[in-house]
């Protein structure tokens, strides 16, 4: 069906029903997947990239937490808390502060043994980043997400348990409420996410793809900002998908930009890792002016990245200037040559004549993570029953208005691997035997109770499979239009009209003005959009455009909705 990714897949058929469905291969879905499959379960494992490597995570360079010298979870807890801009959830933090370090060693240490620096004695390199309170971070050099990705992906590959299906772009979940055909399962009172409605983006036919649990793992939302970090994939699918199918968004204006993205259009927004700063890079301007300690004058250049973000913005408006520096070769106080540690940002660098041994980088913020995404508590569930978001798609409450460096690998892998744990423990308990509903009539008939009795329910809502009878009320996709209307120019524009509302007006610093303007424009590009999507034959192009502006729609309401300026959603007014 794909190319080499999937010479030992078989061809995807419609209404096929798998015990888990897990939509994206980064860090958060390889676990997830690896997990269950380890436990054996079967899962389907889909990505609309062609390369499963095409993530964020394995563009992530900085680090992973892990634990340092005189660390504790009470010290993470209170780092995580005063990035978060008090807004974080601290069962959340407590969790991830407790967890994640033990997951790091079980899983990415001594289970897929990720190969991370060490110091000449053998031990873990340890690093500190941007509002760290001790080095605690390990790194593969400066390519850690490439590292931990290719090391899981390779697992995963060989796991009998799992089939990867790559090219594939998932339209829309599958609900209870909305899809069935028979009325009489659209009145139960809980909602079921069974699966989901998969493109083949070689073929435009589209797959009934059943799944007694649904994992949304679909990374950030980048792309709909014109100047972003992320990969050409991140642009909210399953944040989208999951509002449309009911469940609960939160936190969707914290979009946190990243300080330092290389200012320079060939390079494509290179990420320059905030591992710079906690190695001894300064910030200045282009008059020689080292400015952060104006703006935090107690962290200074390790402030967390709302305040560093705007501070940048703030000298390049009274300035005008296009970018800032950063500083490394004269601050780096590192244990290892600078060629030795970060030896793919001096590669990007040079790409464009900069040698950051000697030279300043040219930096610029941009659009790097999303702090909000599906509601999801510390197992990985949502509020629809049997969805679960893990990951950036999720929103934990970890991170609350502001992220804090080195937590997002973190999360994934943490909210992953118990996401895991708690649908295996779901599908089980609904193969234990239960008392049939005729045998509990029998009983009632012999009691004085009403004449009038409650049908009583085989299991509780979200255990073990799923009902096929419930599956087959279920319909194929139904095209919505029948006409080929994909005008690459049009579609082009639209992204164009996308991208420069949210840059220019949902952006680093906000006003009422500017987001009531946003939400109209998204508004209008919606109305169009639908009209459009419904006359027009289903393709890759044109389920990324609508979902795009949807998930653009998503963060404008609720930054206009919310008045108050805190961590990465700052109002001016």
């Amino acid at each position: 069906m794909r190319a080499a990714y999937n010479a030992r897949v078989p061809q995807l058929r419609s209404r096929e029903h798998y015990p888990v469905l897990v939509i994206g291969t980064g860090i958060a879905g390889l676990t997830v997947a690896f997990s269950l499959a380890s436990a054996g379960v079967k899962v389907l494992l889909v990505t609309k990239a062609v390369d499963p490597k095409d993530c964020n995570t394995f563009w992530a360079q900085g680090g992973i937490i892990y634990q340092g010298e005189n660390d504790s979870p009470a010290k993470l807890v209170e780092d995580i808390l005063r990035a978060g801009a008090g807004l974080s959830r601290e069962e959340a933090v407590a969790f991830l502060a407790t967890e994640g370090p033990r997951v790091v060693k079980e899983l990415l240490l001594d289970e897929i043994h990720v190969p991370f620096s060490t110091t000449e004695e053998g031990e873990l390199d340890l690093t500190q980043e941007g509002a760290h309170s001790v080095s605690r971070i390990i790194h593969a050099g400066d390519a850690t997400g490439n590292a931990i990705e290719v090391s899981l992906l390779n697992r995963v590959k060989t796991e009998p348990n799992i089939t990867l299906a790559t090219n594939v772009t998932a339209i829309d979940l599958l609900t209870t409420q909305h899809h069935p055909t028979d009325i009489q399962v659209r009145y139960r009172l809980t909602n079921e996410c069974v699966g989901a409605y998969l493109l083949d983006n070689e073929t435009n036919d589209v797959y009934t793809v059943f799944a007694d649990y649904t994992v949304l793992a679909t990374g950030g939302i980048g792309q709909i900002y014109l100047h972003t970090t992320n990969t050409r994939s991140s642009l909210g699918d399953g944040v989208v998908m999951a509002q449309r199918a009911g469940a609960r968004i939160m936190n969707a204006e914290y979009v946190q930009f990243h300080p330092t993205a290389l200012a320079d259009k060939k390079a494509n927004h290179y990420l320059i890792s905030e591992a710079l700063r906690g190695e001894g890079a300064r910030l200045r301007n282009q008059k020689g002016e080292y400015f952060m300690e104006k703006y935090s004058p107690a962290l200074k250049d390790l402030a967390p990245r709302d305040i560093v973000a705007r501070a940048i913005v703030e000298e390049m408006t009274s300035s005008k200037d296009e970018f800032v520096y950063l500083d490394l070769a004269n601050f780096y106080n590192g244990h290892q040559p600078i060629a030795e540690r970060f030896p793919n940002i001096r590669k990007a660098c040079a790409e464009i004549g900069v040698d950051i041994e000697r030279d300043p980088i040219p930096v610029v913020p941009a659009a790097h993570y999303f702090c909000g995404g599906v509601l999801a508590n510390t197992a990985g569930e949502s509020t629809l029953c049997r969805l679960f978001a893990i990951g950036e798609t999720s929103c934990t409450g970890l991170h609350g208005g502001n992220r804090l460096a080195s937590t997002s690998l973190l999360e994934g892998l943490t909210w992953g691997y118990f996401a895991a744990q708690s649908i295996l423990e779901k599908y089980r308990a609904g193969s234990t035997p239960v008392e049939s509903t005729s045998s509990v009539a029998r009983r009632t008939r012999s009691t004085d109770a009403p004449s009038v009795r409650r049908a009583s329910s085989s299991r509780p809502p979200g255990e073990g499979p799923i009902d096929d009878a419930l599956l087959e009320t279920i319909p194929d996709w139904r095209p919505p239009g029948k006409e080929n209307m994909e005008d690459p120019a049009l579609i082009l524009q639209d992204w164009t009209t996308i991208q420069h509302t949210m840059w220019n007006y949902v952006g680093i610093v906000r006003t009422y003005e500017r987001l009531k303007r946003a939400v109209a424009d998204m508004r209008e590009l919606g109305n169009r959009l639908t009209k459009f999507y419904h006359e027009s034959t289903i393709s890759k192009a044109i389920v990324e455009l609508f979902h795009g502006q949807q998930m653009a729609a998503i963060v404008s309401d609720a930054a206009l909705k919310n008045p108050v300026s805190r961590g990465a959603h700052f109002r001016r007014d």
